[in-house]
């Protein structure tokens, strides 16, 4: 069955090291174990992303242990000057030794080294990011204080297999956290206010295929004075049971079929189109800037182009309401990775 919501709390691995219901859920109802993987250390992966935004500035940070490479990363954008600056620090072979928890729900990561301090800590109802970069960017620093709340809210889970394969991909994106508090750099603050300003997180853990290519999006906003936000997406894996597409609106998840990304790949910044198998995301995106990366370290690379913009179109939910948006600041992403 497509888009099989599952319900039932229950382990993410059956006893032969592969997902044991595929589908979807609104919360963590699997219970991921990392001593339950059949797969070695160095190809398991396990992240927390978060990009906080409004329509004139946003930060991306990244905490991740991805087996036989550590990738921690922090992004400023600024869309008014059309700007933006990622520094990374690569770590070798931390497999496991990050400690990364396995809920979005509890624990704390910590990561620190000689130039970076990178705090996510979980609190009840509440996430704060912490960080202190040391020679951000020409040898400015960079720091923050952010706290996302979290109000009880429908999210998108997704637990993919890949088929014939141990390789799997769980995954939750929670939207529409409201934001408070500031970043710095080069004797600019940046503030975000909760009550127009939202955080996502992209949580994931999983063991994958070493080649592949992703496309996801992702906004959130205010509509009609309810928060509004969405998760699209394909790419990984066997998505036979479930896509990650998703519409949020007032704290309810309404569930989408197959979304597909209109890229013109000659020219990232020239407008792109999105369209919908069941009608219900149809969309066109005016490009702001284009965070792309490219990456090749030993046997590990990565070739991404994040771009932020403005969507306007129509939205469906599930009782027929139309969601009409217009300059709704959000990004969508290509990436081709190998690692």
């Amino acid at each position: 069955m497509r888009n099989h919501e599952v319900t039932k709390e229950q382990p993410l691995l059956d006893g032969a090291g592969k997902i044991a219901e595929p589908g979807w859920a609104r919360q963590q109802v699997w219970q991921y174990d990392r001593e339950k993987i059949q797969s070695p250390a160095f190809r398991i992966k396990e992240w927390d992303y978060y990009l906080v935004m409004n329509e004139d500035y946003a930060a991306a940070f990244t905490l991740s242990d991805d087996g036989y490479i550590g990738l921690q990363s922090v992004s400023l954008l600024n869309f008014k000057e059309r700007w933006e600056h990622t520094e990374t620090i690569l770590t070798p072979f931390p497999m496991g030794k990050m400690k990364m928890p396995a809920s979005s729900s509890k624990g704390d990561i910590i990561y620190k080294d000689r130039r970076l301090r990178l705090e996510y800590r979980v609190d009840s109802d509440r996430r704060m990011i912490s960080c202190d970069f040391k020679d951000f960017y020409q040898g400015k620093p960079f720091y923050c204080e952010i706290a996302l709340d979290q109000p009880k809210m429908d999210t998108m889970v997704i637990a993919t297999p890949w088929s014939g394969k141990k390789a799997f991909y769980y995954n939750q994106k929670i939207n529409c956290m409201p934001a408070e508090g500031y970043m710095s750099f080069d004797n600019v603050t940046y503030w975000f206010s909760p009550e127009k300003d939202y955080g996502t997180l992209d949580w994931g853990r999983g063991v994958w295929t070493y080649d592949n290519t992703w496309y996801w999006g992702s906004g959130n906003g205010t509509v009609g004075g309810r928060p509004f936000g969405f998760n699209i997406g394909y790419g990984f894996g066997d998505t036979t049971a479930a896509t990650e597409n998703i519409l949020f609106y007032d704290g309810k998840g309404h569930k989408l079929d197959d979304v597909i990304f209109h890229i013109p790949e000659e020219n990232y910044m020239k407008p792109w189109k999105f369209t919908s198998s069941d009608g219900r995301f149809e969309m066109e995106f005016e490009p702001v800037l284009d965070r792309t990366a490219s990456m090749s370290a030993f046997i590990v690379s990565s070739d991404q182009h994040q771009v932020f913009g403005k969507m306007r179109g129509r939205a469906v939910l599930d009782d027929g309401r139309f969601i009409e948006l217009k300059d709704f600041m959000c990004f969508a992403e290509k990436v081709h990775n190998r690692y």
